[in-house]
């Protein structure tokens, strides 16, 4: 019998509220656990960038020491390479740090992220990097803290289907959160970067964790670069002009910069020593580089005060030490330094806006506005272009400042910077490292996750098989079921032939069946993907398709259109629910 309407009813209401107490209360957990996080997290890498004089204060106490100061600029960052390197060689399952990467690409296919060994020892690395002067920074692994954060929900046994993603998505936003004081900016950055959608399911949460984040950390993380800044409004429409050429030079930049961290990956790799001695040889370059500039320790953002409460430097010396930061946070990234690229990135991009004004006062034209909107528009055109987040930065750079006009500014910069860097480069640096590794998630979620999907997972081994030297009325005698209408042919070792089809097995033939022999329509490999599959099977007229190893060529199994197309669907439902339900 059918449940009446009010049972029914109120069984659904039931569920709804279950659901809906089971995603605040994930967004209450999560961003208390990831703010938490967050806050030991900084605390330890200052503790130690105060203890080993990598810090501006600490080196301002040792200024009459020369040899110690020169001596711990020297061997700090070289000794927290190898230490670093060893954690990674001995902690991770890949032996490459884990960061923000896997968190988008976690979410983007479905997959697992690493395991929590390889978080802890990834998370660890990235304390010993910051804390002994690595040139990057702090804000990727606070990130991928806070999705691993989010990854204690998946322990509950909860039987929601989208809470794994939505549980890392509240981990993240509240670690964004927390870190830069922006609550709107970390539930948006959460959706931009992490979830790639704004469905209503997942926004409650994420926006509970991120205001958990906010109340969780506040007063217990420095206020960040531009806290203190004052500023009125651009006073010539002339000055927009300017703020979008910064963004498209802020493009190039970025551009140059996301390539050299490939490069250095590159070459990384080709070395063949122990990981620990090449962050050790990126840690011996960043103590030499910093006898002279000390800015480069770090991520520098905490330069950007000091260079605009004390006085800017001249153009010169902004042009070296933009030089110097991209070069060395490209060797360390590169060279197996765990940490981000982000809060380089915001350095580099406030030291190329203050050049751009320092060369306008150099040529006459002096803005009315000041420096400020400059390097604000140049420090997020050039992080928004490498972490793919514009709406993001410039919600952080609203936050921050509290200030419209220079979010107005902002926007102009990015927008230019964004669209620029799309065509030369792609969407961010993620976004290129992950098409590397044969992921591509600019074409939309559901074509990155079916095209993370083997069709070798739905081979079936049940299948009628014959061997060349067989006669036309062996095969004939034991015609398989009537769904099958033609024998895969192998070698006796496994090696796949050719098909030979039912309708050319007439009994009495004095033939075998290599005489019979034909290419299939189409194969596959280990390697070939479900959608891959969809799009071959648009001309496919036979039973199942063999899957073929590329190694030895033998017959894996076949795979029929219908298990494909299941699992097609499968993924399109999941996604459809996560999204719109």
């Amino acid at each position: 019998r059918r449940m009446p309407a009010n049972s029914r009813n109120i069984g659904l209401a039931r569920n709804l509220v279950t659901t809906l107490l089971i995603m605040l209360a994930t967004g209450v957990v999560v961003g208390f656990v990831s703010a938490s996080a967050a806050i030991a997290f900084v605390n330890s890498f200052q503790w130690l960038n105060d203890k080993f004089l990598i810090s501006s204060d600490a080196r301002r106490n040792f200024e009459g020491s020369g040899i110690v100061l020169v001596a711990a600029t020297l061997l700090v960052p070289a000794i927290g390479g190898l230490l670093v390197g060893w954690l990674i060689h001995h902690g991770t399952s890949e032996r490459r740090p884990a960061g923000l990467l896997d968190a988008i690409r976690s979410n983007a296919v479905n997959s697992p992220c690493p395991d929590l060994r390889t978080s802890l020892s990834s998370t660890l690395a990235a304390v010993v990097a910051l804390g002994t002067g690595a040139s990057v920074g702090h804000y990727g692994p606070l990130v991928y803290l806070g999705a691993t954060a989010g990854h204690i929900a998946t322990f509950l046994r909860i039987n929601l289907p989208s809470l794994p993603s939505i549980a890392a998505s509240c981990g993240v936003a509240a670690a964004i959160s927390t870190t830069f004081n922006a609550p709107i900016a970390g539930l948006v950055f959460a959706h931009e970067v992490i979830l790639r959608h704004y469905s209503l399911k997942s926004f409650a949460p994420t926006a509970v964790a991120s205001a958990t984040g906010i109340v969780v950390g506040h007063g217990m993380i420095e206020e960040p670069f531009f806290s203190f800044v004052s500023f009125a409004s651009a006073d010539f429409g002339i000055e927009f002009v300017h703020f979008g050429l910064v963004g498209i030079v802020s493009a190039l930049v970025a551009v140059i910069y996301m390539m050299m961290i490939l490069k250095c990956g590159e070459l990384s790799e080709s070395i063949q020593v122990h990981s620990a001695l090449r962050t050790g040889l990126a840690g011996i370059a960043v103590g030499i580089s910093a006898l002279w500039l000390p800015q480069v320790f770090g991520s520098g953002t905490d330069y950007l005060d000091v260079m605009l409460l004390d006085g800017y430097p001249d153009p010169v010396e902004l042009l070296v030490l933009l030089t110097a930061k991209i070069v060395l946070t490209a060797v360390c990234a590169g060279f197996g330094f765990a940490g981000g690229v982000l809060g380089p990135a915001f350095l580099i991009g406030a030291l190329l806006g203050t050049l751009y004004f320092e060369l306008l006062v150099a040529f006459g034209s002096v803005p009315a506005s000041g420096i400020l909107p400059y390097a604000v528009c140049g420090m997020t055109a050039v992080a928004s272009a490498v972490i793919g987040a514009p709406v993001s930065m410039i919600l952080i750079i609203f936050e921050l400042t509290g200030n419209y006009d220079l979010a107005i500014a902002s926007m102009v910069a990015v927008a230019l910077s964004n669209l620029v860097s799309n065509h030369l480069f792609g969407k961010s640096l993620f976004h290129v490292q992950l098409f590397r590794s044969g992921i591509d998630i600019s074409l939309g979620r559901e074509r990155a996750i079916l095209r993370s999907i083997r069709t070798a997972t739905l081979a079936s081994t049940d299948f009628p098989c014959c061997f060349p030297d067989e006669s036309v009325d062996d095969l004939v005698a034991r015609r398989p079921a009537e769904r099958w209408n033609e024998y895969f042919a192998t070698t006796p070792s496994g090696k796949f032939l050719g098909i030979v089809s039912m309708a050319d097995l007439h009994p009495g033939t004095e033939c075998l069946a290599s005489n019979l022999l034909r290419k299939p329509d189409m194969s596959f490999d280990e390697s070939t993907s479900i959608i891959e599959a969809m799009e071959g099977f648009a001309s496919f007229s036979e039973d199942a398709v063999p899957v073929v190893s590329s190694r030895d060529g033998n017959l894996i199994g076949v795979v029929e259109e219908k298990a494909v197309v299941r699992v097609y669907l499968e993924v399109l439902g999941k996604l459809s629910q996560e999204e719109n339900n």
